[in-house]
């Protein structure tokens, strides 16, 4: 998926789904921190991308909390 796709998929989202989408991917990031040191992942690139959507999320999320000041 593209940036600019995520982009807008992730302010779609409220805050409540946010929050969920955040923690979901600081699961899937342990996981895939643990797969990489047992040698069972393909792609060792997932784990940059797992990180930007990561902050992608909690930029979204500052900047919501910023507007609602």
């Amino acid at each position: 998926m593209k940036r600019k796709e995520k982009l807008k998929e992730l302010n779609s989202l409220s805050d409540e789904m946010l929050k969920e989408k955040l923690k979901d991917l600081g699961i899937s990031l342990l996981k895939t921190r643990f797969e990489l040191k047992t040698g069972h992942v393909d792609n060792p690139n997932i784990l940059r991308e797992i990180r930007k959507d990561i902050a992608r999320v909690k930029t979204i999320a500052t900047a919501r909390a910023g507007r609602a000041k």
